[in-house]
């Protein structure tokens, strides 16, 4: 147990003054550092979010969950039911967003300018995407005035800071539950939710509509790497269908409107054609949090027309 308790150790005192400083209460603690710990450890507040990541079948010989348990309860001081262990699988598409409990045992954390609601039983994610803190630092800050769109917007928390900034912003996402955690996020950071727009519509079809009719200054694209929900007619996979997602979100940029496209694809390469027909910059490195050890999280793009 020494070993993994000792880098618990080191990651919280490397981490624990920037996340006071910041007034960041969720973080992420551990990345699988070490090879033979593979997990991962997320703090919110006083809770501790366990992701096994180990291979059932390859690990099953060296169980090294009980010693990473055993090092975060001694570290923290805490009970067991402040603990809560995930064992994630290779996720494709929308399941990632299925319900897995039935708990709705929800709570506050802050980040920085921003609080927000989160669930750390019923999903498999919390309701906050850690990995996207700094994009939400650089929306906040470049946001006044601006029209905000928001697509794949998830619990919503992107716009919360883009609103916080001073944007009129618009959220769209396929999931009323989703959309309605939104709004509960707004609600709780006492923005007036007359200003902004929640849409619920599958993204898709909704900018093949939308896209000749609406003009936004900041647009936000992160969507799901693949997906085959029951509610599209077809199947959606980020690499095939970046082209369709680029372009229609271009076309509704205003002059020297930026469009910021994330996805979790690992291996993703962005298109040839995207990058001939528009100003690409990878602001990937810049936009993986200090707290996260993997780098290969996410990828994203600053998208801009070029200039004449």
């Amino acid at each position: 147990m020494l070993m993994i308790k000792n880098r618990l150790e080191k990651n919280l005192k490397k981490l624990k003054p920037w996340a006071t400083r910041h007034q960041i209460e969720a973080y992420r603690l551990y990345d699988r550092d070490i090879p033979e710990f593979p997990f991962i450890i997320d703090v919110y507040k006083d809770y501790f979010l366990v992701h096994d990541k180990s291979d059932s079948f390859l690990d099953k010989e060296k169980n090294h969950l009980p010693l990473v348990l055993t090092a975060i309860k001694d570290i923290f001081a805490c009970a067991d039911d402040k603990i809560i262990l995930k064992k994630r699988e290779r996720q494709e598409g929308l399941k990632q967003y299925e319900k897995l409990d039935q708990k709705s045992d929800t709570f506050i954390v802050r980040e920085s300018q921003a609080v927000f609601k989160v669930n750390m039983y019923d999903y498999l994610d919390t309701g906050l995407f850690l990995d996207h803190r700094p994009m939400r630092q650089k929306v906040f800050k470049t946001a006044s005035g601006k029209k905000f769109l928001n697509l794949f917007c998830y619990t919503g928390s992107v716009s919360v800071f883009a609103a916080l900034g001073g944007a009129r912003t618009t959220s769209v996402d396929m999931s009323q539950t989703y959309l309605s955690w939104a709004q509960d996020n707004f609600a709780l950071n006492q923005i007036d939710l007359g200003a902004h727009s929640f849409v619920n519509a599958n993204v898709l079809e909704w900018l093949k509509d939308e896209r000749y009719k609406n003009k936004f200054d900041i647009i936000f694209l992160d969507p799901p790497t693949f997906s085959n929900s029951k509610k599209m007619e077809d199947s959606f996979e980020v690499e095939r269908d970046q082209d369709f997602l680029v372009d229609s979100c271009m076309m509704m940029l205003n002059p020297g409107g930026v469009l910021y496209f994330s996805n979790n694809k690992r291996k993703f390469k962005l298109s040839a054609s995207l990058q001939e027909k528009y100003s690409v910059v990878d602001k990937t490195e810049e936009s993986i949090p200090q707290d996260f050890h993997d780098k290969k999280i996410h990828n994203c793009f600053e998208i801009r027309a070029k200039m004449s």
